[in-house]
């Protein structure tokens, strides 16, 4: 049991009874537990298996590879369209965690085996991703910004084409491209950090908060 597990607990806000009960069940098995991205993170053999964690709406534990686990049974949930990876099991009650701790370790033990097999995801590449219509726009006015884009790494590239595109009105895919243009023209992924200040560099850890706090 990680110390700092018990830290997050005692001051998170939604959901205390059911996380410290997904724990319980989570260390049933044989994952070891960490904290990473300021939440309870659990692994096998170093590498991340599953995360709980509390939101408004329930509780979850998130299978990293969660997508390739069998779900007969239809337990497991898409956090969103682009989601190509992880899927989380949702709770809002202790009585469903009790009465799902059984489909929880076998989620677990499927994590496990598909680590040790060396499975992977087989995600959808750049170059298989739509374009916007509006970056498509830009680019053919923007020439400077369509070689800055093109000199982003394809995964940095991919997501900024599903950031914009998960907007649905035209409007706010033009803002949200509005809000890119700085970013890409640096040279930096839309979760990149542009402080400097990130401990997990090149990726933003929101340490750029301490900033509009000075």
């Amino acid at each position: 049991m990680d110390p700092r597990v018990d830290a997050y607990l005692d001051e998170v806000k939604h959901w205390k009874n059911e996380l410290h009960r997904l724990r319980e069940v989570v260390l049933q098995s044989a994952l070891d537990e960490g904290f990473k991205w300021r939440t309870p993170c659990y692994m096998a053999d170093g590498r991340n298996i599953a995360m709980i964690g509390g939101f408004k709406a329930h509780c979850v534990i998130a299978f990293f590879k969660g997508a390739l686990l069998k779900d007969p049974h239809g337990l497991l949930v898409q956090q969103g369209p682009n989601t190509e990876s992880s899927r989380s099991f949702q709770f809002t009650s202790l009585e469903q965690i009790d009465r799902h701790a059984g489909d929880i370790l076998d989620f677990i033990r499927q994590a496990i085996e598909v680590e040790r097999e060396g499975i992977k995801i087989d995600f959808t590449t750049v170059e298989e991703t739509p374009v916007p219509e509006e970056f498509e726009r830009r680019f053919a006015e923007n020439t400077a910004l369509k070689a800055a884009f093109d000199a982003l790494t394809p995964g940095r590239r991919k997501a900024y084409y599903l950031h914009v595109a998960g907007a649905k009105q035209a409007a706010t895919r033009e803002a949200r491209i509005d809000q890119a243009v700085p970013r890409i023209m640096n040279g930096k992924g839309l979760h990149d950090c542009v402080c400097g200040l990130s401990k997990r560099m090149p990726t933003c850890d929101g340490s750029h908060r301490v900033l509009k706090k000075s």
